[in-house]
This record gives structure tokens, C-alpha cells and sequence, in this order.
């Protein structure tokens, strides 16, 4: 009866296991895919402005120098997002390989769980109490 309940959890945790990782998979190639949308986002960086109540703790300068590094890492983040679609590939690759890491390491814990409970069961003296064993008194 253990082994069953020992297997049964282990593959529970490998279905709750795969939903996981398909959900987390689908999330990720969906925000990869649509990565270039996003892309007029990165060019507009001439409506930085700080919040009223920052102004007055932070100096001009800093606000100016913030401005024009955004302006300058632009361009940059705008690439970014036009090339992420091509991730979308790897991605999923990526996600077989952690996938089937984690199945693996759930098999290797339900062989564990599998021996102790042949150990225990062989240290303890078999499958329970034989019925005459228990009657000295």
C-alpha cells in the first residue's frame, strides 16, 4: 500500500510538474512573440519626467542625464524587441530540457521513496505483526 501511495504522489507531482512548465512556457513564447509591439515604447523617452514630489529632491542635472542616457539606450532596447521573436524557438527547447530535468528528478524521488520503503519494511520484519508472534504472555 505505501509503494501505490508513494508512486501515486510522485505521479502527481509529475502531472502538477508538466502543467507547470506548459503554462510558464506558454506565457513566456506569447510575451516573446509579441515583444515587437512594444517597440514604440523604447523611442519614446522625451516624456521622462519625475513625479512632483521627486522634483524637489533631485537635482536637474541628474534628471537631464537620465534623459539623454534613456535617449541614447534607445536604439539599443528597440533591437532588442524587434529580434525576440526569434527567441521564440530556443524557448521552447529550453523548456523541454528543464522539463525533462525536473520529470527526471521526480522519477529518481519516487526509486528513493520505492527502496526506503523496501528497507523499512525489510528492516522491520516484513509486511506486519504475524498473528502468533505477539502471544507470550
Amino acid at each position: 500500500m505505501f509503494y501505490a501511495l508513494s508512486w501515486f504522489s510522485v505521479v502527481g507531482l509529475l502531472a502538477l510538474w508538466s502543467l507547470s512548465a506548459w503554462a510558464l512556457h506558454s506565457v513566456a513564447v506569447w510575451s516573446v512573440s509579441n515583444a515587437s509591439a512594444l517597440t514604440g515604447v523604447a523611442s519614446d523617452v522625451e516624456g521622462f519626467l519625475l513625479p512632483q514630489w521627486l522634483q524637489a529632491w533631485v537635482p536637474p542635472e541628474i534628471t537631464q542625464a537620465m534623459t539623454s542616457l534613456l535617449a541614447d539606450f534607445a536604439p539599443v532596447v528597440e533591437s532588442l524587441l524587434q529580434t525576440m521573436p526569434a527567441l521564440a524557438g530556443g524557448l521552447t527547447v529550453v523548456a523541454w530540457v528543464i522539463w525533462g530535468l525536473g520529470s527526471a528528478l521526480l522519477l529518481l524521488l519516487g526509486a528513493g521513496l520505492h527502496l526506503g520503503i523496501a528497507m523499512w519494511r525489510r528492516h522491520s520484519g516484513g509486511s506486519g505483526p504475524q498473528p502468533g508472534s505477539r502471544l507470550a504472555a
